[in-house]
């Protein structure tokens, strides 16, 4: 190797590195809440394509019947469109926003009224949904989701 080689590679490696500029905490959780509204409106939507690219290749959630990751998910849900079903509405209410310090984590957390018709009948519900969603080469994935049934609101 030359010294000009050399002499080129140490003042390529001392040069100081930029990052990926963070967004503010605000902007942040505004990109979080628009993301929330469009994943969730492609689960409303049956849009499986489009639901689907919202979750992390690494993603794993808690369902009522139990543990799962994105492959287990996603063939047990296509199926179910694929048998007849579908979501009629999911409606977000309640969603809470935490970003992490270095503005590439955040945690959603909401209550989402699904309706659903299956060869089963029709549902209406509601879940409590935890989200944890990465920053990862500019994009937001979900990486972790926990959902179970919100206890029944008592009348007074």
């Amino acid at each position: 190797m030359t010294h000009a080689v050399v002499l080129a590679i140490g003042l390529l490696a001392a040069l100081p590195q930029t990052a990926t500029p963070r967004p503010s905490p605000a902007a942040a959780e505004q990109e979080i809440r628009e993301f929330e509204q469009k994943y969730n409106g492609a689960y409303a939507a049956n849009d499986l394509r489009t639901y689907f690219s919202y979750l992390a290749a690494d993603f794993t959630q808690w369902l009522p019947s139990g543990r799962t990751d994105k492959a287990a998910y996603q063939q047990s849900w296509t199926r179910f469109i694929n048998g007849g079903g579908k979501v009629l509405a999911a409606d977000i209410a309640e969603l809470h926003v935490k970003i992490g310090p270095s503005g590439d984590t955040a945690v959603a957390s909401y209550l989402l009224h699904v309706k659903t018709h299956s060869t089963r009948g029709d549902s209406d519900e509601t879940y409590q949904e935890t989200d944890v969603l990465f920053r990862r080469d500019g994009t937001w994935k979900v990486v972790a989701l926990h959902y179970s049934p919100a206890p029944a609101k008592k009348t007074p």
